[in-house]
């Protein structure tokens, strides 16, 4: 029998003993947001983080993003120090931070501009994403004639267009109905298995954490801390279907205790 060939895929993204501190004003103290975080997501990889409310997920993710500076610590994408924003990342929140008055092909295409893609290039690249999104057949509708669902499909596509090397998604689920967010959950992996585009998404949904990747980053609260890396043994081409099955319980149980024990 012929050896099993192992692809290891290399790191794209590094957090080594990150550290975030909020000064205090007057008499009020500061505030230890996320303490000596350490994390690893290798290149196609999508990992999510989870964690209660004010552990700290959304200010990690924003070091990540190049929107707030560590007091301590570094983030580095394939070994760069991440010192601000850049087309390198894209991110997408949980609210709907579409543009009103444009259009949902002049959303997409406002990422590809900002990054500096020659006009020539733009309408192909914006063509593709619509189709992978499935918004092809809304490409001239403006944010307010679409679903939350289907906004956030557009946000997702903005933040794609420059083809960054890191998407960074922030609870942005966290806003939609239980039907519409297990729709979502669904085309975020079709998406990520046809652009094997890098992904790190914080959520405290710990049912969406394991369905979603294959590694889930569990923090501790006040401050954030990781208190556990819990690997998810589930194929990429997992169905909703998964979650019946007793190791997916089992896995939830798991991370749910580890919050438990880490409040």
């Amino acid at each position: 029998m012929a050896a099993q060939t192992i692809i290891v895929r290399p790191e794209k993204l590094e957090v080594r003993g990150l550290v975030k501190r909020y000064p205090g004003r007057r008499s009020r103290p500061g505030t230890l947001a996320v303490d000596g975080i350490d994390l690893t997501v290798r290149a196609g990889e999508l990992v999510c983080i989870v964690g209660a409310s004010g552990c700290g997920k959304s200010t990690l993710l924003n070091i990540i993003g190049g929107l707030e500076e560590p007091t301590e610590g570094a983030a580095t994408v394939d070994g760069h120090r991440v010192v601000g924003p850049g087309p390198d990342r894209g991110m997408v929140f949980q609210g709907y931070s579409l543009f009103p008055w444009q259009t949902v092909r002049e959303n997409v295409e406002f990422g590809l501009k900002a990054a500096g893609v020659p006009k020539s290039r733009r309408p192909a690249r914006v063509d593709a994403l619509l189709t992978v999104m499935g918004l092809g057949v809304w490409a001239d509708q403006l944010p307010r004639a679409l679903s939350g669902g289907m906004r956030q499909r557009v946000a997702i596509a903005r933040a794609l267009a420059p083809e960054p090397d890191v998407l960074l998604l922030d609870e942005p689920f966290g806003a939609l109905d239980a039907q519409t967010k297990r729709a979502m959950q669904d085309h975020l992996l079709e998406v990520w298995r046809r652009t094997r585009a890098t992904v790190v998404m914080v959520t405290h949904d710990v049912e969406e954490a394991i369905y979603l990747s294959s590694r889930v980053y569990v923090l501790s609260s006040h401050p954030g801390r990781v208190a556990a890396e819990v690997p998810v043994p589930f194929p990429d081409d997992r169905t909703p279907r998964i979650k019946r099955t007793p190791e997916f319980g089992e896995l939830v149980e798991q991370v749910e205790a580890i919050l438990i024990d880490n409040r």
